[in-house]
């Protein structure tokens, strides 16, 4: 079985590729269990500046692996993934990363994306979260990001329709930083990730954390009880038939239960 992750480095830029593309690129276990140990090894990798994440294949990332995910609900299982503390050392890695969409950043993809701190897009590429159609809440740390980023209203928009969006869209609500066509996506990455890592360590170490620091104040809010709420949800009748008629390709029923 082919690595989940790829990981290079190269003039100061490390360069990390979800492997999956025959699933396109689907969180399982294994890819944040792989994730989980190159975050910590780069995280005290002295030589790199920089940390660009990629895709495979025709897709960036669809999300969490649906058939894994549909496993775990028809046996019942309730512990955490960790596809939360996942996205959390990515937001605190102490090297600024860049996201290289190039194609579909769905759900936890989008995510993915969102947690880095600069993304450049394709203008092919799409931007979704659709857990709504799913019958799943968005975690509520996760919502902070998305608030973060694009603000209340837009976030508003994005989860509650459910519907994707496209790159320029996404630029114009402000989730992307730059907009190429696809032949020049690679190109104005590296341009991008070069003139950081061109910057004294320190200083990048420094910035980033300020902007962390200002960012942490989310951490004070109470949200026990939106957790409690996720995780109903997601063993609701509901959850289970969204996840379902996702992989079947159909309309789903809800009930509200």
């Amino acid at each position: 079985m082919a690595d989940e992750i790829l990981c290079s480095i190269q003039d100061g830029i490390a360069t990390l590729t979800l492997n999956r593309p025959e699933k396109r690129n689907a969180i399982n276990q294994a890819m944040i269990e792989s994730l989980t140990t190159h975050f910590d090894d780069l995280e005290q990798h002295r030589d790199v500046r920089v940390v660009v994440i990629r895709g495979a294949g025709k897709v960036f990332c669809a999300g969490r692996d649906l058939r894994e995910m549909s496993q775990q609900q028809n046996a019942a299982e309730t512990t955490r993934t960790g596809v939360v503390e996942l996205f959390h050392q990515l937001e605190a890695l102490r090297h600024p990363t860049i996201a290289m969409v190039h194609g579909d950043a769905l759900a936890g993809g989008c995510e993915m994306a969102l947690h880095c701190d600069l993304r450049v897009a394709a203008d092919i590429a799409c931007f979704g979260m659709p857990l709504a159609r799913l019958g799943l809440i968005v975690p509520f740390e996760l919502t902070c990001k998305l608030i973060e980023v694009i603000g209340p209203a837009f976030t508003k928009q994005f989860l509650l329709t459910a519907q994707p969006i496209e790159a320029t869209r996404a630029y114009e609500m402000g989730l992307v930083h730059q907009v190429v066509p696809p032949a020049d996506l690679e190109l104005a990455t590296y341009t991008m990730a070069r003139a950081i890592a061109g910057n004294a360590p320190l200083a990048l170490q420094g910035i980033k954390t300020a902007i962390q620091r200002v960012l942490s104040l989310r951490e004070q809010i109470a949200h026990a009880d939106l957790d409690a709420l996720v995780e109903r949800t997601r063993s609701s009748a509901d959850a289970r038939e969204g996840v379902r008629a996702w992989l079947e390709k159909r309309q789903p029923v809800f009930r509200g239960a």
